[in-house]
């Protein structure tokens, strides 16, 4: 199989990688990356019709050139995935988190209290209502991991992972914790020591759900 790869962030390509590389080493990846997205999006404020297009593109480009699906890695981008979904249906598209989503019924239930943590803001406003359209009882408590993306950005990956864990020492009151970017699922391993609380993460999920979709 042949897989389209299509990320916002540099930082996403190295962890879905290697989720691929544990949990489907077979498969052929093909990765796009287009970082002015999320600098776009940052700057913009808000999704618009001209980025949903370019989402459109790298989508369909990703399926001329053979991919039997379509993972995106980016997260603050739910809407333009959905519509790239629709437009290439029926190969499977998927967004980054709602494999994980699952996992976040199974683990705690329908009507959890879930702390939703991210580094860069925007995902904090698209990932809401993916949670509501699939588990409407769910309370989510946003949480940004303020200078972890700077961090990264600057090839400080310990520092990153230090600012994540401070900031999962806000969720007290949270029945699970999400990382709900590919870039910060290297920091899993210090919130769940800081916080004391499981923790969910989206590459090996998505790996997974994508290769039961393709190989049933």
């Amino acid at each position: 199989m042949r897989i389209g790869l299509i990320h916002a962030l540099g930082h996403s390509i190295v962890p879905i990688n290697a989720a691929f590389a544990r949990l489907w080493p077979e498969a052929r990846l093909a990765n796009l990356l287009d970082d002015s997205l999320s600098a776009d999006l940052a700057r913009q404020g808000k999704l618009d019709d001209a980025m949903t297009e370019r989402f459109l593109s790298l989508a369909r480009y990703a399926h001329k050139t053979g991919a039997d699906g379509i993972l995106f890695t980016c997260s603050a981008f739910g809407p333009c995935i959905e519509a790239c979904a629709r437009d290439l249906f029926p190969i499977p598209v998927l967004k980054p988190n709602e494999a994980m989503i699952d996992k976040v019924l199974e683990a705690a239930g329908p009507n959890a209290r879930v702390g939703l943590m991210a580094s860069f803001a925007s995902t904090l406003d698209s990932m809401p209502p993916e949670f509501s359209s699939v588990a409407p009882g769910m309370t989510l408590v946003p949480c940004l991991a303020e200078g972890a993306l700077a961090a990264l950005d600057r090839g400080d990956a310990a520092a990153h992972d230090r600012h994540a864990a401070e900031a999962s020492q806000r969720l007290t009151d949270c029945d699970v914790i999400v990382l709900a970017q590919f870039s910060l699922a290297r920091a899993a391993e210090g919130v769940a020591k800081a916080s004391g609380k499981k923790v969910l993460t989206t590459p090996d999920s998505a790996v997974r759900k994508l290769r039961r979709l393709l190989e049933g």
